[in-house]
């Protein structure tokens, strides 16, 4: 991963490239990662989600590289929610690219049953939202414990240190073979492995609610949250300083910072008292 000092160097203090040397790098660090973790695990067989967006493509990618692709089982979860594009991405990455063995699972009478058990959440988008990414990650573990199989998460960096994903839903996974990356580096990654272009530029979406952007819910472009977070979060740049280097108002970069600080639960095991005695 490009270092601080790589960034506060950089020309454009938005741009986070790697090269070629550290693309390679990256592909073969994730993918002995991957089969280290099955190894250990005594699993030979990967589950996972696919959503059509470029964190699954990547991640899955990366999954047949390091196992084969009889080893990966995924599974296409559409929604009401969900655009059709999305799921017609999501099959052709496992049926086209990739060669895996798929299913589609239609979530959205899953999610209706949940409801009609508790009718004061319909209309609470945020909950609602929710609801359909922890029924993926429920049908996840279902396929991968039937297959004696791992769950593989599809989280980057990015997302991990805002909060930006479901606590106990795309959360729950056995390991995210992706975690150490940025967005842009996500991208940068897709592209070096052969995801095709109109993947790997796509525009970003956890698919909650209709029309949902990452983007949009988040206030600031990936660029910018990224150059934040590498300068500022995991780098040693004030509040100030950041702002000043990649040329936004402080209040983004606090803003940021808060995302970070109040998502940490998010990061941690659940709490629980220190011994007593």
């Amino acid at each position: 991963m490009a270092t601080t000092e790589d960034l506060v160097r950089a020309s454009d203090p938005l741009d986070m490239s790697l090269s070629t040397d550290e693309l390679e790098a990256h592909r073969e660090h994730i993918a002995g990662f991957i089969r280290d973790q099955f190894e250990a695990a005594g699993a030979d067989r990967a589950v996972m989600g696919l959503s059509g967006g470029i964190d699954s493509t990547l991640t899955s990618h990366l999954v047949v590289e390091a196992l084969g692709a009889d080893a990966v089982h995924a599974l296409v979860m559409p929604s009401e929610v969900n655009r059709e594009e999305n799921m017609s991405d999501a099959e052709r990455v496992a049926s086209e690219l990739l060669d895996v063995e798929y299913d589609v699972v239609e979530i959205t009478p899953i999610a209706d049953a949940f409801l009609d058990a508790y009718p004061d959440a319909e209309g609470d988008r945020m909950a609602t939202g929710n609801l359909y990414v922890r029924i993926r990650a429920v049908l996840n573990y279902l396929v991968a414990n039937t297959e004696g199989g791992l769950v593989v998460g599809t989280g980057n960096r990015t997302e991990a240190l805002v909060g930006y994903f479901t606590k106990y839903g795309d959360g729950a996974v056995d390991c995210h073979p992706i975690a150490n990356l940025y967005k842009q580096q996500v991208r940068q990654l897709a592209r070096h492995v052969g995801v095709p272009e109109d993947l790997a530029a796509k525009e970003a979406s956890a698919g909650m609610w209709v029309d949902q952007t990452d983007e949009g819910e988040l206030g600031m472009g990936y660029d910018t949250l990224d150059s934040v977070l590498a300068l500022h979060v995991d780098g040693p740049l004030s509040v100030s300083a950041t702002a000043d280097h990649i040329g936004v108002d402080a209040e983004t970069v606090e803003r940021v910072r808060g995302l970070y600080e109040r998502s940490e639960h998010k990061r941690a095991a659940p709490p629980g008292p220190d011994p007593l005695y």
